[in-house]
């Protein structure tokens, strides 16, 4: 049985089984690189067809892939493929140093501060919020704290509500998550720098809650200058 235009898979039926068997199915298509990565999956409808399943069925399974951060959905456009082969990244983040990083973000994250502004829902400043009171909580774990930093920059990034902006910015955080810095984040996160970005976060969140534009993106450059320096220093005593 073949699946949909957007793939010549053949994957056996068994209407037999269910939302479980169906996401195993897609699973592996993933992982062996039958759907690559950003590639859009086949509509609901089709999946169903081609399954001989439910769409309610489908969507069980779909959701079981959101949830392995295999998929992303976009209201309006589709499911896509989330998930890069192993090594996808390795090459340019192994030539890439901390402080290109951060002269990368300075280059993205003004500009999607501004969009969030703009665009952010209720809910999204809800997680903005979220996202520094478990920054604030996480004391001084340094890699606690690095995990509420990423999602507190990710999760601006998602209220921009430009899914391209937003994949871009992914991109950018698989190359943070990189050895590189993992090796610094110690160093450089002390209980006093902690204390200082989860200041510079919560008035950034604040700027962006009162829709505060120029005041937003001004914090926003602030703070990457200030992590800029930071690196600089870090990498000047290795």
């Amino acid at each position: 049985m073949t699946l949909p235009e957007t793939s010549p898979t053949v994957i056996p039926v068994d209407a037999a089984r269910g939302s479980a068997w169906i996401a195993d199915q897609l699973r592996q298509a993933i992982v062996e690189g039958t759907y690559k990565f950003g590639q859009k999956l086949p509509a609901e409808r089709q999946l169903a067809e081609a399954f001989n399943a439910s769409r309610t069925t489908v969507r069980l399974a779909l959701d079981r892939l959101e949830a392995d951060k295999l998929v992303a959905r976009r209201i309006g456009s589709g499911t896509f493929v989330s998930y890069r082969q192993p090594g996808e990244t390795d090459d340019i983040a192994e030539i890439t140093s901390p402080v290109e990083l951060i002269e990368a973000r300075l280059a993205i994250e003004p500009y999607m501060t501004r969009l969030a502004v703009l665009n952010a829902s209720a809910k999204d400043l809800e997680k903005i919020f979220e996202a520094c009171d478990m920054a604030e909580g996480a004391g001084n774990d340094p890699a606690r704290f690095t995990e509420w930093d990423t999602q507190f920059h990710i999760r601006i990034a998602e209220a921009s509500h430009n899914p391209l902006m937003l994949w871009i910015y992914r991109r950018v955080n698989e190359i943070r998550a990189h050895d590189q810095w993992a090796a610094m984040r110690d160093k450089i996160l002390t209980q006093q720098r902690i204390s200082d970005y989860n200041r510079q976060h919560r008035a950034l969140a604040e700027a962006i809650s009162s829709r505060d534009v120029e005041g937003a993106v001004a914090m926003v450059t602030s703070h990457l200058h200030y992590a800029r320096r930071q690196l600089m220093g870090a990498e000047g005593s290795v």
